[in-house]
């Protein structure tokens, strides 16, 4: 008798809702009966995610059980309705069915009769992954222009903050917390304290923050920048730029921030807020200094520590055989191990410090494991040199007019879904579309402008082709090049290890939808030194 296959089945839904719920149920049984109808077929395992995207997999932790139980040989077939269930990234479904395929694990989506065990599996799967990206990005696209339009209504998104409550999209005074806003402000601007000493006092005064256990420096000027407080709303203030990972990032001027004065009830006097803000800027470093500090080497603000969270710091010794220099732990460098200061609170990390040459003999082995996307990298990188280091300033200006045209045609057809929709009348697009217009043929006049006085000449070219040559012998990956390292790495976890010598790292690239997680020795003195990867894996 043939031996029945082991199959697992997986299924998910992206919200919590009880429409969402019920066809979690309805895929559940859809697989109990799918295999119970195969002959040659036995269940070995259903796994399933309630309320997360299909556009990224780390917080998928049921998708990430089932494909560590599948390399671990449990079962042998996953079975999957459509493609978008599986993942709506086209990279990550390309790189999770390649991997399991290799350990011979075959993915059947039944919906879209795709088997990724035939012959031209991967091809009709490519397809349909990238038509499953492209409808999440629609979907993102339309979930962000709704926002905006409620943003531009007044409506609130976030969290409550000190002094006020949130509820259902309006800000309200939390009576209890005003005495403490009024603290900050009085002291910072009117006092003169520094932000260091308000977080102290507030402590010994017995007041807790919100949200947070401790009172410091960098909440104090949170509060003291927040413009809530003198009755204005500021939203957009972090935007996320692509929908596939859903990570945020600080707007400053990529997106068109919206600004309402006197949107809801003070706290402070405009007085006193404009006297703050001035007095913030006289207090600020210049931009030199902290330049100067925020990245004088490649992987500065980088390294993280796995035990505490806290950012590495650069140590350099002076020793007898040459320089010696290695990244420690803020909390170690300045407090030593783990113990309990004169106020009862913890300082201190007991992780180990790792040397310069084993960092970059690290990097050098990751970046040698994820050389399959040498081509992304060499776009990206010789686009930064050019706009960086090489191309004229008008160049810059008309990337910039470009992308305000494209940014003004979105709006137009973004005008005419609203149409569709109805949200806007035939009048209201009618002029909106008419302002838009006018507005792309002054971009286009400006840019025909631009160039013609803007004709790169022999010299130029032949100095792109130097930086293609030049970028091409470093992706040969022959030795260390802090240039690239600097430009590629995202960050660095440093986890402990007991083992004398021993360190685990966590790599991770800007480029790649993964990590590389290494266990490493070093050993040895100056010429002598030398750094082995013990073990390495992929993490998602």
């Amino acid at each position: 008798m043939e031996d029945k296959l082991k199959v697992a089945a997986y299924a998910r839904v992206s919200t919590e809702q009880d429409d969402q719920v019920n066809s979690l149920i309805s895929q559940k049984r859809y697989f109990v009966n799918y295999i119970s109808s195969q002959t040659n077929m036995e269940l070995s395992g259903l796994y399933f995610d309630e309320g997360i995207s299909g556009t990224q997999t780390s917080k998928r932790t049921g998708f990430n059980q089932m494909i560590k139980d599948a390399l671990g040989g449990k079962f042998n077939l996953i079975l999957t309705k459509e493609v978008s269930r599986f993942a709506r990234n086209t990279m990550d479904t390309l790189f999770y069915t390649r991997k399991l395929k290799e350990a011979g694990i075959g993915v059947i989506f039944t919906i879209d009769h795709i088997d990724t065990r035939d012959s031209d599996g991967e091809l009709r799967l490519t397809i349909m992954a990238s038509l499953a990206q492209e409808e999440s990005r629609k979907t993102s696209e339309r979930v962000k222009w709704g926002q905006q339009r409620r943003m531009e209504q007044g409506v609130v998104f976030g969290r409550e903050l000190l002094g006020y409550t949130v509820r259902n999209g309006k800000l309200s005074v939390n009576p209890e917390e005003v005495p403490v806003v009024k603290a900050i402000f009085h002291k910072y601007t009117n006092e003169g304290k520094g932000a260091h000493i308000i977080a102290r006092e507030l402590t010994e005064e017995g007041f807790r923050p919100k949200r947070i256990s401790l009172w410091s420096d960098t909440v104090i000027r949170r509060v003291l920048r927040n413009e809530k407080y003198v009755g204005d709303l500021c939203q957009k203030k972090t935007f996320t730029p692509d929908f596939l990972t859903h990570k945020k990032k600080y707007n400053r001027g990529e997106e068109e921030k919206i600004y309402i004065t006197d949107h809801h009830e003070a706290i402070i006097d405009r007085d006193l807020w404009n006297r703050t803000q001035e007095e913030l800027k006289r207090r600020a470093p210049s931009a030199a200094l902290k330049a100067r500090h925020s990245s004088r080497y490649w992987c500065s603000g980088k390294i993280c520590c796995g035990e505490c969270g806290s950012r590495f710091v650069s140590r350099t010794k002076k020793l007898k055989m040459g320089t010696y220099k290695a990244w420690r732990c803020y909390q170690a460098a300045n407090h030593g191990i783990v113990k309990l200061d004169a106020d009862g609170k913890v300082i201190g990390c007991n992780n180990n410090s790792i040397s310069e040459k084993a960092l970059l003999a690290c990097m050098n082995y990751c970046v040698r494991r994820v050389c399959h996307n040498q081509k992304q990298l060499r776009r990206e990188i010789l686009s930064r040199i050019r706009f960086v280091c090489g191309e004229p300033v008008t160049e810059r200006e008309d990337g910039k007019i470009r992308q305000k045209m494209e940014v003004i045609e979105e709006k137009k057809r973004r005008c005419f879904d609203a149409l569709l929709e109805g949200l806007l009348t035939k009048e209201d697009v009618k002029k909106q579309t008419e302002w838009y217009d006018s507005e792309l043929g002054r971009l286009r006049a400006l840019l025909e402008e631009q160039e013609a006085n803007n004709r790169p000449d022999c010299s130029q070219k032949e100095q792109y082709g130097e930086w293609e040559r030049a970028l091409d012998e470093i992706l040969s990956f022959q030795g260390d090049h802090e240039m690239l390292y600097r430009e590629i790495l995202d960050k660095i976890v440093v986890c402990r290890e007991a083992e004398r010598g021993c360190n685990t790292l966590v790599v991770w690239f800007k480029y790649v939808p993964f990590g590389i997680r290494l266990k490493i020795r070093s050993a040895g003195k100056g010429d002598r030194y030398q750094t082995d990867v013990l073990e390495s894996e992929f993490v998602s």
